[in-house]
């Protein structure tokens, strides 16, 4: 998902009130107002009632001040590790300072919470983990690069006394308390009904489909492909869409480059492809342009708003892409941890949902968040609008003039 889904990571709410309807149905993940969180952490009364609502989270940060109180009653540190700098360009450009401004925002002090990064290892999450807890940490947010190293690392935290936040992707078997991402059942519906939408846009009567996956060791991957598998089977169904091949699924550009040219080498009626990242997307597109394929020819999806994912939306070889505003994310996950860590239940109006880990049996208390399609329609009123991307650093070069031509400036 922003992988910007990695493994890019990114589970919250029909077209969007049909598609929500399906998520309800189908989706291991749901928003119900009416969950009631179950956590070991419960209210302490000494500490005062705060409430707050994902309603309230902008790109200000303006709401994490009411939660300045628990600051004032908590105990212990606030320790975050997120997962790697490789597999997305998005832990080190916007969680990391997102998730400190909204810690900041809160009343914790830099002494009293730290954001570190794995940098790709299991050992040095777990190590990371372990130190945190040791040097006084009471609350964890952690992303776990794999459910084997989250699973380790819930169940050392549960043996101290500190209490874990899964941040972006479920430890699958774990313990944690709560789960914070968006909802990616509709992340991927959002994805295959940009699809949809793209080839109805782009004329392709009978598309030809390959639907890609990502990695399938991870959940956030099986979650999205639950999504859009369940829009565009009705369109296989009724055979006006034709499913040629489903790879195995990778969060590596190079493998799904290489998965995509086996499949197009012996189908050569392939002329669309259902990808589940902008990376990914990125070099299938490359390949795409290498063979003489013209814009808006062939549909190619993504998800996390990359900036080259932007581009080639822009030049018209991508239909969309899934965009999760991070800074909700980071204050979704930030105010959970204030609550955890001043022996508050955080309230209903902040838990919106549960998501299903099937591997424990277990529905997790989540906040679940809504991503939003990204075309050219709405790139400026979106992405541009919230700084997630630069324009110096998207309307460059071959795509000024498109950029231009979109009101985005």
């Amino acid at each position: 998902m922003i992988q910007l889904a990695r493994k890019g990571a990114v589970v919250a709410s029909a077209s969007l009130a049909l598609c929500l309807a399906a998520a309800a149905c189908s989706s291991s993940s749901s928003p119900s107002s009416s969950t009631t969180p179950t956590s070991s952490s419960t209210a302490s009364a000494s500490s005062p009632a705060v409430s707050i609502s994902v309603t309230q989270f902008d790109k200000t940060f303006s709401a994490m001040s009411a939660l300045k109180p628990l600051a004032a009653t908590g105990k212990g540190n606030v320790a975050v590790i997120l997962p790697d700098t490789v597999t997305s360009a998005r832990y080190v450009q916007f969680d990391a300072p997102y998730l400190t401004q909204a810690l900041t925002a809160a009343g914790l002090t830099s002494s009293q919470f730290t954001v570190q990064n794995a940098q790709g290892s299991d050992a040095t999450e777990l190590s990371d983990a372990q130190t945190a807890i040791t040097k006084g940490a009471s609350v964890l947010v952690m992303d776990p690069l794999d459910a084997g190293v989250g699973a380790q690392i819930e169940t050392y935290a549960a043996s101290h006394g500190a209490k874990v936040i899964d941040y972006d992707r479920l430890t699958l078997g774990g313990s944690r308390q709560y789960y914070v991402s968006f909802n990616n059942v509709v992340v991927g519906q959002t994805i295959g009904q940009g699809f949809v939408s793209c080839a109805t846009d782009w004329k392709v009567t009978k598309p030809n489909v390959l639907v890609m996956k990502g990695d399938p060791t991870d959940n956030n991957a099986t979650l999205f492909a639950q999504g859009y598998d369940g829009v565009l089977a009705s369109h296989f169904t009724d055979k006006s869409y034709t499913l040629v091949g489903t790879p195995a699924g990778t969060w590596t550009p190079s493998v799904a480059l290489s998965e995509f040219q086996q499949n197009f080498t012996a189908h050569k009626n392939i002329n669309a492809v259902l990808t589940p990242n902008d990376d990914n997307a990125a070099a299938i597109v490359h390949y795409l342009q290498s063979q003489g394929v013209k814009p808006k020819t062939f549909p190619v999806t993504g998800q996390d708003a990359t900036t080259v994912g932007l581009q080639n939306i822009l030049a018209g070889y991508q239909c969309g892409t899934a965009y999760k505003p991070i800074y909700l994310e980071a204050q979704a996950a930030a105010a959970l941890a204030m609550y955890l860590r001043a022996g508050q239940t955080p309230p209903s109006t902040l838990v919106n949902g549960s998501t299903n880990d099937a591997k424990a049996s277990t529905a997790v208390p989540s906040v679940l968040l809504t991503p939003k399609w990204v075309t050219t329609a709405n790139m400026a009123a979106t992405v541009v609008a919230d700084q997630f991307v630069k324009t110096a650093q998207l309307c460059v070069g071959q795509y000024a003039a498109a950029c231009k031509a979109n009101g985005i400036s």
